[in-house]
């Protein structure tokens, strides 16, 4: 018998917010991208085909964007930090990897970030 894994996820959900060390970062916003795959048991709602049994990728973009929106960190390292405490606490999710993306952070580069997992893998 072998074991099943179910991820729900998020790709590319930007967000605007000051993020940054920099002066000058502290006076405009930014945008930030995230990449989101979280662990869940989705038998049971493709069972019912309710969403009140799923794991709603919809509230939890609501969620972060809020919170996001609304957060003035300097490092992006402290802002994928709670945001997978959100994410784990909120939504009752076991693991998740997120990937937190600062495009233009380096003039050379597409974006710089950080790629963290987070809870009990499945």
């Amino acid at each position: 018998m072998s074991n099943s894994v179910d991820l729900v996820f998020i790709r590319e959900l930007q967000v605007n917010t000051i993020i940054g060390v920099y002066d000058w970062e502290r006076e405009v916003r930014q945008v930030v991208v995230l990449d989101l795959e979280m662990a869940a048991d989705n038998k049971r709602a493709a069972a019912s085909d309710d969403i009140a049994d799923a794991l709603n990728y919809a509230a939890v973009s609501t969620r972060l964007m809020e919170f996001i929106e609304n957060s003035q960190f300097q490092l992006i390292e402290t802002m994928a930090e709670q945001v997978a405490a959100i994410v784990l606490s909120e939504f009752k999710v076991p693991w998740l990897r997120l990937r937190l993306c600062k495009p233009g952070a380096v003039a050379q580069a597409k974006d710089v970030g950080i790629l963290i997992e987070r809870g009990e893998r499945p």
